[in-house]
């Protein structure tokens, strides 16, 4: 087999001493990098359950959008069909119920008075802004109307009394409101028949002359309310006193239902109809991994951002909720907008250089001084092949006189002959050469005794 050409040794080498000098380098390089990924975990789950609302609720209606989003980055979001918001918070709040991001009403939440001057505590949830109005559609018979008032309008909430009304299934979140706006009104308990069933079987007996009346809390995306909005014979209560309900109520804002917005050609509604509305909130764990709050967020922004019914593009989503604190992640989209770098990298690989990029300067900032070390170190290999010989070259030397001149030629001949398999890089020749060099010098003065 014929012999390695030189400069073939020299370049491997220099290459297998380059990886034994850096591999601890590259070892602690990695170890970090490790440490750094788990700890901050840059990856975010990829299954993630949404808490919506009834079917063909508006919130079932939105999850619908947010999942398609989502899924366009790889997540997979499963919506779980509730009664409403009050169950949905319910949910965000029990441990083990699976749900990570919920719908949930203005007003919903009741921050528990402190007993003592400490703030109470953290439930442990957080918001990522109000994201669209969800007017209270209270829809009657005229029929019951007449026969209530001589008039197809109900003008006020007290007109109502001996009506029955469907107010939602227990956790809706409008119950609780409804009963608010009735003591507000000073109406006895019981002046008004509540019944409390869910949107479907309400509608269905509400056009089967069942019930007079039902009050829903929902944007209008509803396919419920866009129905009932459109049915001969159906009215919708006209709040006169949205602005003074507004004072009394901080969680409700007054909104005006613009005349023909629903059907220009059959001018529906015939008028303006004023109208209240809490502001409904995207809420999640606070646990919730940040890279989903970015994603949910920019599904927001393209599901909530134009303009509607009851708002102008760009009014929504915003960060004006006074109920939940307000997500970290969230509040960074709503001060800079999605990251720079999705704008040009798939998400996976953005998030991951967003999530990183910190802890790499951190370990690039612990790697650079000891980086300094591996030219030392590798000269050190390198030089040592060379020099481990002159110990065992001054023992000869050290020997002359005291051992036979021909016992210390043949050891000197044998140093000599393994010295000559020594193969260094170019750049350290020289000290090869010398090497052999100090050889021959050695062997003339054992000549010369």
């Amino acid at each position: 087999m014929a012999a390695m050409p030189k400069a073939l040794q020299s370049t491997l080498l220099t290459l297998r001493e380059l990886l034994f000098t850096t591999a601890p380098f590259l070892l602690l390089a990695a170890g970090l990098l490790w440490g750094a990924y788990r700890w901050l975990q840059p990856n975010p789950p990829t299954h993630v359950v949404l808490a919506t609302g009834v079917p063909q609720g508006a919130y079932a209606e939105f999850g619908q959008r947010y999942a398609a989003h989502l899924a366009r980055h790889g997540i997979k979001v499963e919506l779980r069909s509730t009664q409403g918001s009050a169950e949905n918070l319910a949910l965000l709040q029990q441990p083990g119920s699976g749900v990570d991001i919920a719908f949930v009403q203005g007003g919903t939440w009741q921050k528990p008075a402190p007993e003592t001057a400490e703030e109470p505590p953290d439930p442990g949830l957080r918001s990522l802004g109000r994201m669209f109005h969800e007017p209270v559609w209270l829809f009657y018979r005229q029929d019951i109307a007449r026969r209530l008032t001589g008039s197809p309008e109900i003008t006020r909430l007290a007109q109502l009394a001996g009506a029955t009304v469907n107010v939602g299934a227990p956790g809706s979140g409008v119950s609780p409101l409804v009963q608010a706006l009735l003591a507000a009104n000073r109406i006895e308990p019981g002046t008004i028949t509540l019944q409390q069933q869910s949107t479907t079987p309400a509608v269905i007996d509400l056009l089967g002359g069942k019930i007079d009346a039902l009050v829903l809390a929902s944007a209008p995306e509803s396919l419920m309310v866009q129905m009932l909005l459109q049915t001969p014979n159906i009215g919708l209560f006209d709040v006169a006193q949205a602005e003074a309900y507004s004072r009394r109520f901080p969680v409700l804002s007054p909104v005006l239902l613009p005349r023909g917005v629903v059907d220009l050609s059959r001018d529906l509604p015939p008028a303006d109809v004023r109208l209240l509305a809490p502001t409904a909130s995207l809420v999640a764990r606070a646990d919730l991994h940040p890279a989903l709050v970015q994603l949910f967020m920019q599904a927001a922004q393209q599901v909530h951002g134009g303009a509607g019914w009851f708002q102008r593009k760009g009014d929504f989503p915003n960060a004006a909720d006074g109920e939940w604190p307000i997500a970290p992640e969230a509040q960074r989209f709503y001060s800079s907008g999605p990251p720079w770098l999705q704008r040009f990298l798939p998400f996976w690989l953005a998030n991951l250089a967003d999530r990183m990029w910190l802890a790499l300067l951190a370990i690039v900032a612990v790697l650079i001084p000891l980086a300094r070390v591996l030219p030392p170190l590798y000269e050190f290999r390198i030089r040592r092949r060379v020099f481990r010989w002159y110990a065992q070259l001054r023992g000869v030397e050290e020997a002359v006189g005291q051992r036979p001149a021909p016992e210390l030629l043949a050891e000197l001949a044998d140093i000599e002959t393994r010295v000559a398999q020594v193969t260094v890089p170019l750049s350290y020749a020289d000290e090869l050469y010398s090497l052999r060099g100090h050889i021959d010098m050695v062997r003339q003065k054992l000549k010369a005794v």
